[in-house]
């Protein structure tokens, strides 16, 4: 069936992407960030989730400790993780395995600019649903398909699972984090991998949607989590092919620029960067190094342990807010390594907005990070929490398909479409940052 003409937008107009209809069948992370980003500023986003509709669900990322509210039973709780990485997106639970449910996907494609997806490959040919027959419905979709390797290449690489910190491994950035050997590599701190490849699909959806409305004709991109790691570890690909170099862990400092690192101040540790010839040589002034032969770069790499040395003593008699002052007032770089204790309050952090509250239909009144970058006329927003898997069931299938009542109730019962229908707890404890003095 066609969509109703002059359907109007099922969510609120602002951003530089207000218009832009998402389908969102992506999960665990990389995929569904993708679409959460473009929803923060301003892309209508409908993330398509299958059965189980309660706990526990078929998107791990739902139920992903730690849980809100603290002490609510599993299956009427959410995850930290889905209250941050769901909000602005609209909710359809749709069993894609049988017939009905792919006919009322194919009727959401045809209403769509852009479909991120993330998933082994081969997944949605089985179900008939491959890039042909979607554009077949919609001839300008632009499609993302976002997976650990790659849609194409060794057969045994693509049919291998593969998560955040696996992609770290095979893309070559864990073997640079962490002390030298034979101490291991360091993983990232956060799903790093995951989130940044989330980044670049969004940009990849971006740029796909602008070819179409160009070309008349959409394409499909193929992102794999390893490649967009391995394209931003600098010239390590081009150090390795032009000199043969394999570059190893350097721990706290930098292999080539120097001074890079990290020293203990009398609270807690501050980085101290000054890689260019001009803040070397007010840094120097700083710490009493007074000879110009410090100022040729072999020779204070040649000649490092002496500058650490150095740096370490005047850093350990000084507190980190005294060297960041200390830093602002000789044009130095100095920065305090942050807690989130620290960010929470810091001024600049809050002069800037970086923090914002909403409410989520599970865990309440919650506040999280903000949104950036910044557009100056049309900025983007939260307009909604994280939704509860089917939440949007009825206003997407009625309002936007124009699907009758009594089609919708019989899908409901066969269970082509359904709703989590969990009761929310019946208490929600004050979130800290409403709580009052101690």
């Amino acid at each position: 069936m066609d969509p109703p003409p002059g359907a109007r937008p099922l969510i609120p107009a602002f951003g530089p992407l207000q218009g832009v209809r998402v389908i969102d069948s992506g999960r665990f992370v990389a995929g569904p960030w993708a679409a959460t980003y473009l929803g923060e500023f301003g892309a209508e986003i409908i993330h398509v989730e299958g059965p189980p509709y309660s706990y526990p669900f078929a998107d791990p990322t739902r139920s992903l400790p730690p849980m809100l509210p603290e002490g609510a039973p599993a299956e009427r709780s959410v995850s930290e993780s889905w209250v941050q990485y769901a909000r602005n997106k609209l909710s359809v639970g749709l069993d894609l395995r049988q017939p009905a449910g792919r006919g009322i996907f194919l009727d959401l494609i045809r209403t769509a600019d852009i479909w991120i997806e993330s998933s082994r490959p081969g997944t949605y040919d089985r179900l008939g649903l491959d890039d042909a027959k979607l554009w077949e419905a919609q001839p300008r979709l632009t499609i993302v398909h976002v997976s650990g390797y790659g849609q194409s290449g060794n057969p045994d690489r693509l049919r291998a699972p593969s998560f955040d910190l696996i992609a770290q491994a095979f893309s070559g950035f864990l073997s640079l984090q962490g002390e030298p050997d034979p101490a291991p590599p360091s993983r990232s701190g956060t799903a790093l991998n995951d989130t940044v490849t989330g980044l670049a699909a969004a940009g990849a959806a971006l740029m796909g949607y602008v070819s179409a409305q160009r070309a008349g004709r959409g394409q499909s991109v193929d992102v794999a989590q390893y490649e967009v790691f391995f394209t931003l570890l600098e010239n390590l690909a081009l150090d390795y092919f032009v000199r043969g170099v394999v570059r190893e862990r350097h721990g706290r400092g930098h292999a080539r620029l120097h001074p890079y690192d990290l020293h203990r101040a009398q609270d807690g540790w501050v980085v101290v960067a000054a890689p260019t010839p001009e803040t070397w040589r007010r840094l120097r002034a700083m710490i009493g190094l007074t000879s110009p032969e410090w100022d040729e770069a072999a020779y204070r790499l040649a000649h490092r342990s002496e500058v650490d040395a150095r740096l370490a003593k005047f850093c350990a008699a000084r507190t980190g807010a005294a060297l960041e002052a200390l830093g602002r007032d000789h044009d130095v770089a100095f920065a305090r390594v942050l807690t989130i204790r620290d960010i929470a309050e810091d001024p600049h952090y809050q002069a800037r907005g970086m923090f914002l509250e909403w409410d989520d239909p599970v865990a309440g009144p919650v506040k999280g990070a903000g949104i950036a970058p910044r557009f100056s006329a049309t900025p983007g927003a939260v307009w909604r929490g994280a939704p509860r898997l089917g939440q949007d069931n009825q206003r997407v299938l009625g309002e936007l398909l124009g699907y009758p009542e009594e089609q919708i109730r019989a899908w409901n019962e066969s269970g082509v479409i359904g709703e989590d229908r969990s009761p929310p707890p019946s208490t929600v404890a004050t979130p800290f940052f409403r709580r009052g003095p101690a």
